[in-house]
């Protein structure tokens, strides 16, 4: 870390990332989908519930995908990355504290707030990804969004490990059961979400802000910009392929993260088998996410990412002759060892190939990128599954988003 100047900002920005990925993986990948099954959708069928939820994961993921684009070029015209990171902070803090006092079988309220919640984790996210380029540079870079992963990773794994502690022995914790124990983790989530988002407030200045507008004309100034955007994008050909590769590989990621446990129930594992594959992954993911940061300097960042799609291919190869336990937390060790370096890498990739002065505005087309493609992976595998009856094919028909992401890939320029 001897090359990174202003060290305070660098850390405070990171920090956000150990902030909200405690909502990530407790409540996303976590209890959320378990809970809302036998609690809030307890008088529900399954195939009532998993509509419910899928709906209000694909409701979250539109928004994002529709008003992305049009905020981050607002917020870049209107000084306003740090106000917008902010509300949408708040938004998804107070969603989630809502769930602690949803009752039992109140699912429309349940799914709403989730909804809610997701919105403000994806839309917060858009400017902190933006805010990279004011506390990095291109020599640091990659290493500096390593750290924010890293620290993802472990903040999420730490929180989500206490957690886990509080649902399978929740009388430790002067609790009555484990739904209460549950209810408590989100209020937990957002307290954590709060507390550890403030350094990144008061300490992380964004310096390629112009000058401030009023919002109303930053509101019209931004949907013009997204037009010359769109207009000029011959002209930002290596940022079109980038996206492109994005979208199809960030996608398999994805899914992979999504549908693992859904995955290894399909083929007869135990959930709580699953849970602490899951907490492993989170733990592997903090020290390989900075090794993945030293190998993007070293190496480039492209090549990095090469290197975690192979080992997602194998993975997904893996995963279609897998038939034991013991197979599935080797798997999960080894997706730990990589996604949090493709991430990572491919967040500092991309901030070097745009404009600096429109960092929000084209980290908004990222994570529209991003969303939208959360839709194809689990959709190919529940077309695959429904038609062939086979989850191990499913899982193998990722190999379509990790090759394709590679070959767009090897459009842009080297780094």
């Amino acid at each position: 870390m001897k090359n990174i100047e202003n060290k305070k900002a660098v850390y405070s920005w990171a920090l956000y990332d150990w902030a909200n990925s405690a909502f990530a993986t407790t409540v996303m990948a976590g209890f959320f989908p378990v809970f809302y099954k036998q609690y809030w959708a307890a008088d529900a069928t399954a195939a009532e519930s998993t509509f419910q939820l899928g709906i209000g994961n694909a409701v979250a993921s539109l928004v994002i995908v529709v008003i992305a684009p049009l905020i981050g070029a607002i917020a870049d015209i209107g000084r306003f990355k740090k106000i917008f990171l902010l509300v949408f902070t708040l938004l998804g803090i107070a969603s989630t504290a809502l769930l602690f006092w949803v009752g039992k079988n109140e699912w429309a309220a349940a799914v709403s707030l989730y909804c809610a919640a997701t919105i403000g984790f994806m839309g917060a996210n858009i400017f902190y990804d933006a805010l990279i380029l004011s506390v990095s540079t291109e020599s640091n870079r990659d290493l500096i969004s390593a750290m924010g992963f890293a620290l993802g990773y472990l903040g999420g794994g730490l929180l989500f490990a206490v957690n886990v502690a509080m649902t399978l022995s929740p009388e430790s914790f002067g609790l009555e059961n484990s739904a209460e124990a549950v209810r408590l983790s989100f209020l937990t989530v957002a307290l954590w979400w709060l507390l550890f988002s403030i350094p990144l407030l008061f300490f992380v200045h964004d310096k390629y802000s112009k000058q401030s507008v009023p919002l109303s004309l930053a509101m019209r100034l931004g949907a013009q910009q997204i037009i010359t955007t769109f207009s000029h994008i011959r002209a930002l050909r290596p940022v079109l392929f980038f996206l492109l590769a994005y979208w199809l590989y960030i996608d398999g990621v994805d899914t992979v993260v999504r549908m693992a446990v859904d995955f290894g129930l399909s083929i007869g594992f135990q959930q709580q088998d699953l849970i602490v594959a899951l907490l492993m992954t989170q733990f592997i993911g903090f020290p390989a996410a900075i090794a993945f940061g030293y190998l993007g300097q070293r190496i480039g960042a492209k090549n990095g990412i090469y290197i975690g799609l192979a080992v997602y291919s194998l993975v997904t190869v893996w995963a279609f002759f897998m038939d034991v336990v013991w197979e599935f937390y080797v798997l999960a060790a080894i997706i730990g060892l990589v996604q949090g370096g493709i991430q990572s890498l491919s967040r500092s990739l991309y901030a070097d190939l745009i404009p600096a002065a429109q960092s929000a505005e084209f980290f908004g087309f990222y994570n529209m990128m991003g969303k939208s493609a959360a839709l194809l992976g689990p959709l190919l595998i529940a077309i695959t599954v429904m038609m062939m009856q086979d989850h191990r094919l499913a899982m193998l028909s990722l190999l379509v988003f990790f090759i394709g992401g590679a070959l767009f890939l090897s459009r842009t320029p080297h780094k």
